[in-house]
């Protein structure tokens, strides 16, 4: 039996290291999905209710959406079109491009396209 008293090894370590640089450099990137996630899940929820909302009241949620997830300005631009047909439709977008500064590669540039289309 050796004496090892609690002690890992290098390579125990080592992957530990890696991990962490890993998550250090990827850290930077969870937040802007985070709200693309969030603006396009709410773009979802106003398209369900589409029917019942005028498009001016629509903007106007999504746009105060925005500004609270702190989205750039673009991601204001809205698109709402409503189609005809059985069903009718309506389809919300927007594009936005968000920066994303990580250590040692600098900036990246991360494009989002959230878009939204329920059948009425």
């Amino acid at each position: 039996m050796s004496d090892r008293a609690g002690r890992g090894g290098p390579g125990c370590v080592g992957t530990l290291a890696i991990i962490a640089i890993i998550i250090f450099l990827v850290a930077g990137f969870f937040p802007p999905w985070l709200h693309y996630a969030q603006f396009r899940d709410q773009m979802r929820s106003e398209a369900r209710y589409g029917v019942t909302l005028a498009d001016s009241v629509i903007s106007q949620r999504l746009m105060t959406l925005a500004d609270t997830l702190g989205l750039p300005p673009e991601a204001k631009k809205l698109t709402i079109r409503r189609h005809g047909g059985r069903p009718p439709t309506i389809t919300i977008s927007s594009e936005y491009t968000e920066r994303v500064n990580v250590p040692f590669f600098g900036v990246k540039l991360l494009h989002f396209k959230p878009t939204a289309e329920e059948s009425m």
